[in-house]
């Protein structure tokens, strides 16, 4: 064999040889190239300096064609000292670094502290065990002791690195919890709590499945298969052979599988479903959610698990297999809603009328979360959006939607992000989630939007020490998806696995308690993480909150004129350091709203001291156009915020500075500056109290009432969360905009100022007078009925 590819070796090298140019092509070659790349050049130069007319142009292009040079023998010397690396050591690391990623979590700095260490260590071992050490030169020995030395510390490090769970963030102060014993508890038993009803269990499917029984022989109830074709990509190829091998079904007979978890009564009952994301396809991720199963079952809700496993990721996809494949995921919760409907109808099923299947809602954790608000769209189509030659037509009363962890933007329909009305929606995200990075269910949450007179709403958790994976029992706490469990996780952070899942049991059971049970005694939860104090585990919760009676004053989504608001009031500012309206920026793309800007700076101020009377406040003013028709004393004053991390005095420098500004400091100066130097040290740890600020309304007669914006709660500061080990090598911490919002009774705030008249309110100002420096970012001003 080894005689073989020799001779084959060189027989491509002869061929290769026949069509090699000589030495007098290449010249010319070479010369032709240069030639005409210069002369081009120089007339482009002349061109533009000439119609310029400032001759600096042409040293301009002098300067730029030495550049090119110096860079181009610059990148022939390294070439050459590649090509002088010995042949062995290219050999090794070609093979080694693609491997040591793989195996590392594809972190860089990890990879190449992998390739130094072994490196050295291979290196000088080597030298020791042949023996040749003592023939050394000293220059060389001393390379040889040193290179073992950090061999050996190097992997040292890594190893006390790699063994722990992860390593503490600096603390962050819980700006709502500052003031949660003000805020009451809702006045009934937790939504967690196990209700009255027995829970049985059963599983249905098509009876086919190779590798599981409960969808196999085990099945309490047969369905039919349903034909997938028209809704995937790529099931084709060996990726699709493999799929059809091991799960024993091809696209167009896709099982109908799930578990489910029942209350024992007549009903009818409310139906939920749940469908899992994209984990490794082998590792059976539908098992996960029987905590909520249980509890929801239990609570008088048919709770059903959907098996989707067949649609998730195996080797096999490498490089090319099933892809964007959510309108898949989606439209296969619809084809369960279809046999659950069967079911509800035929007399000789268990679900016979047990069903209230005006009462529905649909879950999905990660993909699956996206998945449930293309299976709502695709409900409301008469036709597939991307082939309208198929038929759907499903018009199922789906009331509710919840996306845990939800990826954005997997699938879009006509090219474009999925929008609904008149739904409920919840979505909840953990800040350590290592795999959804970024709180992309925040960008659906925004495409969320409901009629006049209707009783819909939608909210918004962000949960400090929430990961991915831990919302699923089977993932738990690796987000990276394999089936090893990693080390280069930084899980110190994590809540507990029980605190997790007590958080999502809380939000999801309120939920479908208020929405598909009209318990509204748990809606107030959705404004306010501390109303369910008692039953939440204590972390960072934030909430955003909006239902169909929001009156918008502004969203900064109509125009560019920033001294406009939505409902064409007048907007003004006074002593700011930063206002603009700009789009909304995530870890990853933009969340799909504007929102303005708004910063202040007082440079003599310490971030710990009281700001002075005698210092103007930064003011943001609303003049409001027209009466409100929800200013009364049944509303509430509401808006969203987020801390913005950018620099509050961006104008320190350039045409803005104060000439006094760069006058050198005396000696008393410098030495006060070196005195103080030791207390800033200790103060860089100090977490940063929350930011807080004041709102003044007044009436057509000049009558206000004045409070401050911690009456409701302090803004929490931006949450830094380090999601990776590696982050502590290079200190690099992660945070992104994610939005709180603050709302404050009419009825209470006029109890302060009984003169003043709600109906004739005609400006609103926000005045920054509590923290010394800042910048936020507001968005959805308005009012809610409360």
């Amino acid at each position: 064999m080894i005689k073989l590819f020799k001779r084959i070796k060189k027989w491509g090298y002869a061929q290769l040889a026949k069509i090699t140019p000589g030495q007098t092509a290449i010249k010319g070659a070479s010369i032709t190239v240069l030639i005409a790349s210069i002369i081009l050049f120089l007339i482009t130069s002349l061109s533009n300096t000439l119609n310029g007319g400032d001759p600096w142009f042409f040293l301009f292009f002098i300067a730029l064609t030495f550049v090119i040079v110096i860079f181009s023998y610059l990148s022939l010397w390294g070439l050459k000292k590649i090509n002088n690396v010995p042949k062995k050591y290219k050999h090794a690391l070609l093979i080694g670094i693609p491997l040591f990623l793989f195996s590392l979590a594809f972190e860089g700095i990890y990879m190449i502290a992998a390739v130094v260490i072994t490196s050295l260590l291979g290196a000088a071992i080597a030298v020791i065990l042949k023996g040749t050490f003592k023939k050394l030169t000293t220059p060389k020995k001393v390379i040889t002791v040193l290179g073992m030395l950090i061999g050996v510390g190097g992997l040292t490090g890594a190893i006390i690195g790699y063994l722990p769970v992860g390593f503490e963030m600096k603390p962050t102060l819980n700006a709502a919890y500052l003031n949660k014993d003000q805020i009451q508890n809702i006045m009934a038993a937790s939504p967690a709590e196990k209700g009255a009803y027995t829970v049985k269990t059963l599983t249905y499917g098509s009876g086919k499945d190779l590798h599981r029984s409960e969808f196999a022989e085990g099945i309490t109830i047969r369905t039919d298969s349903v034909n997938g074709v028209a809704f995937l990509d790529n099931w084709e190829g060996f990726s699709g052979w493999y799929r059809e091998n091991y799960w024993g079904f091809d696209a167009k007979s896709l099982p109908v599988n799930g578990y489910v978890w029942y209350p024992e009564g007549d009903g009818p009952f409310p139906l939920a479903l749940i469908v899992h994301g994209n984990h490794s396809m082998q590792d059976f991720s539908d098992v996960g959610y029987a905590y909520l199963g249980e509890l929801l079952a239990s609570r008088g809700i048919i709770f059903a698990s959907v098996d989707e496993n067949f649609l998730n990721f195996s080797w096999s996809d490498i490089p090319k297999g099933l892809d964007e494949e959510n309108d898949a995921r989606g439209w296969m919760l619809l084809e369960h809603l279809r046999a659950w409907q069967s079911w509800n109808t035929d007399e000789s099923n268990l679900f016979y009328k047990k069903i209230d299947t005006s009462k529905l809602a649909l879950l999905g954790h990660s993909r699956g979360g996206e998945a449930v608000a293309h299976a709502a769209l695709l409900n409301k189509m008469p036709y597939y959006y991307d082939d309208a030659t198929i038929p759907l037509d499903f018009n199922y009363n789906i009331q509710s939607i919840v996306a845990i962890a939800p990826v954005d933007g997997q699938y879009e329909p006509g090219d474009a992000r999925t929008a609904l009305k008149d739904i409920n929606y919840l979505v909840l995200h953990g800040a350590q989630d290592a795999d959804v990075t970024s709180f992309a269910g925040s960008k659906q949450y925004e495409r969320i939007t409901f009629s006049d007179s209707t009783d819909y709403f939608k909210s918004g958790i962000y949960i400090q020490g929430a990961n991915h994976g831990q919302f699923n029992t089977s993932w738990g706490d690796n987000d990276t998806g394999g089936f090893m469990p990693t080390k280069f996780l930084n899980n110190t952070p994590l809540l507990s696995k029980e605190d997790q899942e007590k958080i999502a049991q809380v939000y999801i059971s309120a939920f479908l308690e208020t929405t598909l049970k009209d318990n509204k005694v748990y809606q107030p939860l959705f404004t306010d993480a501390r109303k369910g104090k008692d039953w939440l585990p204590e972390t960072v919760y934030l909430n955003q909150y909006e239902d169909a009676s929001f009156n918008i004053l502004a969203n900064f989504d109509e125009d560019f004129d920033v001294s406009t608001t939505t409902g064409k009031g007048v907007i003004s500012s006074k002593y700011l350091s930063v206002w603009r309206e700009q789009e909304i920026k995530l870890k990853w793309g933009e969340k799909g709203s504007r929102a303005v800007y708004l910063g202040w700076h007082y440079d003599t101020i310490e971030d710990d001291d009281v700001i002075p009377d005698s210092i103007p406040k930064g003011i943001y003013t609303i003049k409001i156009a027209d009466t409100l028709r929800t200013t009364d004393s049944t509303s509430v004053f509401t808006f969203s915020m987020a801390e913005s991390t950018e620099d509050s005095n961006p104008k320190s420098s350039g045409k803005w500075i104060d000439e006094d500004e760069n006058e050198v400091e005396d000696e008393d100066e410098v030495e006060d500056e070196n005195e103080n130097e030791d207390e800033d040290d200790s103060k860089k740890d100090a977490p940063k109290d929350p930011i807080d600020f004041s709102i003044r309304m007044t009436d057509a007669s000049g009558e206000t009432v004045y409070f401050p914006l911690s009456k409701f709660s302090a803004l929490q500061r931006e949450l830094n969360v380090r999601i990776w080990k590696s982050q502590f090598i290079t200190d690099e911490d992660e945070s992104e905009n994610v939005f709180q919002t603050f709302s404050y009774p009419l009825i209470d705030l006029t109890q302060s100022n009984p003169s003043f008249d709600l109906s004739t309110l005609q400006k609103i100002d926000f005045i920054f007078d509590k923290t010394p420096k800042g910048v936020v970012i507001i968005d959805n001003i308005g009012f809610m009925k409360w």
